[in-house]
């Protein structure tokens, strides 16, 4: 810290801020489109449609999520994530449907693949689109079972991987669920199958706006989703769960939601030097955009001010909804 005392009048930072071509020059990090991951939502509907909850964002059926890859990767995004829309009739207590080879998931990465097949797909796997609770994991009780979901979870990340996808993401927060997926991938010769685990996955309620998107249950229970997903007070509890999921075979470590654990990103990132991923999660997308729409906050400022706080954060690669405007505006600088 010595070297950082100040010795004005001889030493004066603002030398360095005077011009555009010193900044860029000085610059320590550099937000890029290849940075960049879009999520796409997909739906059973005929027609896509727009989220009422995530103004802009759609419920892509499966011809529309394929048009939208091609125009994320012609712009220089690199990978896509894909989170489905189950109808009720389709849900049950053990999220059946999740092991459908025929789902809309599974169906969209082979549509994909056929079609813009440089691009990386990366798959969530956890339960909650596909149960009547709403849950993660088989919700019987009140209680998660968190072995039966395990279970489930090695059998639905086979068959997203056996469909071509790239990148298996557990968002469950069950213990021990990267360790058995990846048994169960490497048994069936997928050893070059990633696993982005979302290792600090917190207990938040900036997801609201997902769940609508997704049209999960809210009904969740009297411990809702935090006998599984983590306390937002706690830090040291993220580098647990972190250290687990490297032992266990994680390729990736995701942190979420985004902004607000900037801390936790940063501490992960210098902890273990290991890739780290974040997600600029739903209600982060819908405050900033009712930010936009009020006039108060310029769109292009805003959106590449938020994304290279991650970037300095240490996120590797970042997971927003902005992805596309946020490549349109890259593209122009």
């Amino acid at each position: 810290m010595n070297n950082f005392l100040s010795n004005f009048p001889y030493s004066r930072p603002r030398r360095l801020r005077k011009d555009e071509w010193i900044r860029i020059l000085v610059q320590e990090n550099v937000l890029r489109t290849e940075n960049l991951i879009l999520p796409i939502f997909l739906t059973y509907d005929e027609s896509s449609s727009e989220i009422v909850s995530m103004p802009n964002v759609y419920r892509n059926n499966i011809n529309d999520a394929v048009i939208l890859a091609k125009k994320a990767f012609d712009i220089g995004i690199k990978a896509i994530a894909l989170f489905p829309e189950v109808p009720k009739e389709k849900k049950d207590v053990f999220g059946k449907e999740a092991l459908n080879e025929n789902n809309i998931v599974c169906r969209a990465v082979r549509e994909i693949k056929k079609n813009v097949n440089q691009i990386g797909i990366i798959c969530d796997v956890a339960l909650d689109p596909y149960t009547l609770s709403g849950h993660d994991g088989v919700y019987q009780n009140d209680l998660i079972d968190n072995d039966k979901t395990i279970e489930i979870l090695c059998e639905q990340a086979l068959i997203n991987a056996q469909s071509g996808c790239d990148i298996i993401a557990p968002s469950d927060m069950m213990d021990g669920r990267v360790k058995y997926i990846r048994e169960n991938l490497d048994k069936a010769l997928f050893k070059d199958t990633l696993i982005m685990s979302y290792a600090a996955k917190y207990a938040s309620a900036y997801y609201g706006p997902f769940r609508n998107a997704i049209s999960a249950s809210s009904d969740l229970g009297p411990n809702k989703k935090k006998s599984y997903q983590m306390d937002y007070n706690n830090f040291n509890e993220a580098l647990k769960e972190v250290s687990m999921d490297i032992k266990e075979g994680a390729d990736i470590i995701l942190i979420k939601p985004g902004m607000p654990y900037l801390d936790i990103l940063s501490l992960v990132k210098k902890t273990f030097n290991f890739p780290t991923f974040s997600f600029q999660v739903s209600g982060e997308y819908l405050m900033i955009n009712k930010s936009i729409e009020s006039g108060f906050m310029k769109k292009e400022e805003i959106i590449i001010e938020t994304l290279s706080c991650f970037k300095r954060a240490g996120a590797d690669a970042i997971l927003t909804y902005f992805a596309m405007d946020a490549a349109k505006i890259l593209s122009k600088s």
